[in-house]
């Protein structure tokens, strides 16, 4: 009797199949009951950031027919409006009797943290490479972290169908890149597909007709090795992903080390030092098939499987039978690179637009994050402390990604400007992160690019001219002084711009940084914003408020032309007056506003500036919300200069 059936819970709905597809999953099932592990193949899908690797896996999907219509990998919504992975998915596929596990790894360095937990629980990559820009700053992150964990590689150089296609040089490139990472031989005896993701065709060769992706399938069962497990029969797992599932709760997600599992089994689980987390018995299991979730009775060793049942166990905890404390260990995760302190929003507006603004809801919802952010760290600060909590991420994406999360579940909180994370050699020397940063540019703007970025202690690389009169400038920079640059080489460049940094080592501190040199149009009073006071006030400089919108006294309603400060009133009324006119009324028509996202406005504000997030609004204030003590404080700042 076959011990895997297919759920009606599937990832978009549970309707009950038609008979025509009934009959379609049983050759599936046939597949997926299958115990030997000569028949599974585990793969991720490694790559720099919009190379094609989600494209690619939907492709695959499509192929071996597990495609559901209009679905991408890229489900969550945060990931369909930035256009990038944000999180790591498993999904799986059956072809010529194999079962492949496939995961799709986001590839902006920001989120390395979820590359670097699934890599232990696969057996090979997939490093897919644009054709036209070749090997990126993040092509290097995910290739060397691989290699580190021994994992076999595949090439697939995707976009070969595009006009400005360097084939022959990228593959030039890949093969520097896998010397400089001092790659054995057997390594680089690595295979090369061509590929246009897109339009679902794949060759090994240049010269053969373009038709479907079977050619890279059977690249993975011919070069990826069957999953290397443990002999001994008693069953351990380690938790690699966490994920809610709308039927069955909490999902504990990783790859089956060694034994098997059935439904219904006693188990245990236990934390990175051996201690007991919690006991509990398995009441589901589910594998991915496609979008669908399949539930089963019986999972073996060398499986990649979803596991319900645990409620306290997390991301690096080990699951052992009944009795047991064995240890699996997990792959190191790089530190994190900034930190942002959150505290409760004390604004005038405070509690007005979302009632999830407490200490103890702000803390629950943090704990719960940093279980399953493994590249996240949360600093809770004693009770009756002003700092709030200290969250630290690997860069302001990161960490943007995650308050914009806790916008959209109804959370209100405050943001302070970030710092840079440190570290000391043994001597006790203070050392800062300095990253690699390749800007592409049109060469009108490459002056402009290496001025801001002398400006901003950066040393100069190298330059290479692409096509269209475009240029690459490569720089090693203090991360510190990143903060900001992206939006402001996008407002400059006029969105053409194309910025991407990756961590390059850790360097001596360089010493104080050249500040920005911009003011703040500050509102002086509380009220009511109005077309006819906004209008007054767009001589100073740039706003960030619409009419109608609150304002209070400290609130930043603009950007100001030079350094300082200004307070103004945005809430003034147009006087009245008594005589009468049959001409229409003067129309105000306003100059456009700058809005932030909340990773722009972490960038952004300076010292004496917060960020205010509610579920309605994003708002920059002033730390001091009192008009005279600010005052005091800019008289204190001048005198400081002279």
């Amino acid at each position: 009797m076959p011990y895997a059936s297919f759920s009606t819970t599937q990832a978009a709905d549970s309707s009950a199949s038609s008979n025509k597809e009934a009959g379609m999953k049983e050759d599936v099932l046939k597949v997926l009951n299958s115990v030997s592990r000569e028949n599974f193949r585990n793969i991720a899908i490694i790559a720099h950031v919009d190379h094609g690797k989600t494209t690619l896996v939907d492709a695959l999907l499509k192929h071996c027919g597990a495609e559901t219509a209009g679905k991408s990998m890229d489900s969550n919504q945060l990931e369909k409006e930035k256009g990038i992975t944000i999180l790591s998915k498993c999904t799986g596929l059956t072809y010529k009797g194999y079962k492949i596990n496939i995961v799709d790894t986001p590839g902006h360095q920001d989120f390395g943290g979820e590359v670097e937990r699934i890599m232990s629980m696969v057996d090979g990559v997939a490093l897919v490479v644009c054709a036209v820009e070749g090997p990126m700053t993040q092509t290097r992150f995910v290739l060397q972290k691989a290699l580190k964990q021994r994992l076999k590689p595949i090439v697939i150089l995707n976009k070969v169908d595009r006009g400005g296609a360097r084939v022959k040089e990228i593959e030039n490139e890949l093969f520097e890149l896998f010397c400089s990472l001092e790659s054995d031989d057997s390594i680089l005896d690595y295979p090369v597909y061509y590929a246009s993701a897109r339009d679902a065709w794949a060759i090994k060769n240049l010269s053969d007709p373009k038709k479907d992706m079977s050619c890279i399938l059977d690249g993975i069962i011919e070069h990826i090795p069957p999953p290397k497990v443990e002999d001994s029969t008693e069953f351990k797992m380690l938790v690699s992903q966490i994920e809610s599932n709308t039927y069955f709760g909490k999902m504990l997600i990783g790859r089956i080390q060694s034994g098997e599992v059935k439904v219904g089994d006693r188990l245990q689980s236990v934390d990175a030092q051996g201690k007991l987390v919690e006991m509990a018995k398995c009441m589901r299991l589910v594998r991915r098939y496609g979008f669908n979730q399949i539930e089963m009775q019986k999972a073996v060793a060398g499986d990649i499987i979803s596991l319900a049942g645990f409620q306290e166990t997390t991301v690096t905890h080990t699951l052992n039978v009944h009795g047991n404390s064995h240890v699996l260990p997990s792959i190191p995760i790089d530190p994190p690179m900034i930190g942002v302190n959150l505290n409760v929003n004390t604004s005038p507006l405070a509690g007005k637009e979302s009632s999830k603004n407490t200490t103890t809801n702000i803390k629950d919802r943090l704990k719960k994050e940093a279980e399953n952010d493994v590249s996240l760290i949360v600093r809770f600060e004693d009770k009756g402390s002003s700092k709030g909590y200290e969250i630290q991420g690997r860069g302001d994406l990161h960490l943007g990604v995650l308050f914009e999360k806790l916008r959209r579940e109804g959370y209100e909180f405050s943001l302070t400007p970030p710092v840079v994370i440190f570290q000391k050699d043994k001597s006790g020397k203070v050392l800062e992160p300095i990253e690699k940063v390749s800007i592409e540019i049109g060469e009108q703007y490459s002056s402009l690019v290496i001025e801001k970025m002398n400006y901003r202690s950066a040393s100069f690389v190298d330059c290479v001219n692409l096509e269209d009169k475009r240029q690459k400038l490569t720089f090693t920079c203090p991360t510190r002084s990143l903060l900001g640059l992206r939006s402001e080489l996008m407002n400059e460049t006029k969105g053409t711009a194309i910025i991407i940094s990756e961590f390059f080592e850790y360097q001596p501190h360089k010493g104080p940084l050249k500040k920005s040199q911009r003011g703040a149009l500050v509102a002086a009073t509380d009220g009511v914003a109005t077309p006819y006071g906004i209008k007054e006030l767009e001589k100073h400089g740039v706003m960030f408020i619409k009419p109608g919108q609150k304002v209070y006294d400290g609130m930043i309603i603009g950007e100001h032309e030079t350094e300082d400060d200004v307070d103004l009133n945005p809430t003034k009324e147009k006087k009245l007056t008594n005589i009468r006119t049959t001409t229409r009324e003067e129309q105000v028509l306003l100059a456009p506003i700058r809005e932030f996202s909340i990773e722009e406005a972490i960038t952004y504000i300076r010292d004496d500036e917060i960020i205010e997030v509610t579920p309605e609004n994003i708002r920059l204030r002033k730390v001091e919300l009192n008009g005279a003590q600010r005052k005091v404080l800019r008289r204190q700042i001048k005198n400081a200069r002279k």
